[in-house]
């Protein structure tokens, strides 16, 4: 069995966060409710899911989650280059979040990560 990373990360726009907070539960961006899934990066992966999907986009923030709490419904798959991504197969409980920061962006167009955990 593989051994799952402690924390996943998600890239959501503070709007839809604002939802999630107030009913207690996220159900995902529109590309996770057209694949079925909620899409998470590890913090090695963060970086470039941002740089791919979100370029340029403000008003997000990165969505820290005890992948523990999330139990045999979160998912390592193969994506992007065969790396192993994490789907989560139901809702997210905002009870789960460890923490949520913004991402701004920097002058050179790139999204300002804080520092991740691994």
């Amino acid at each position: 069995m593989m051994t799952v990373t402690p924390v996943v990360y998600k890239i959501v726009p503070h709007a839809l966060w604002q939802e999630a907070r107030q009913t207690g539960v996220f159900h995902g961006a529109a590309i996770d409710l057209t694949d079925g899934y909620i899409h998470f990066s590890t913090a090695p992966q963060a970086r470039e899911t941002a740089a791919r999907h979100f370029a340029g986009q403000a008003g997000l923030l990165l969505v820290a989650v005890d992948a523990a709490k999330l139990g045999d419904k979160l998912v390592f798959e193969p994506s992007r280059g065969g790396d192993l991504f994490p789907h989560l197969y139901a809702a997210l409980p905002v009870s789960a979040v460890l923490w949520e920061k913004p991402l701004p962006i920097g002058a050179d167009g790139a999204h300002i990560f804080p520092e991740l955990g691994e």
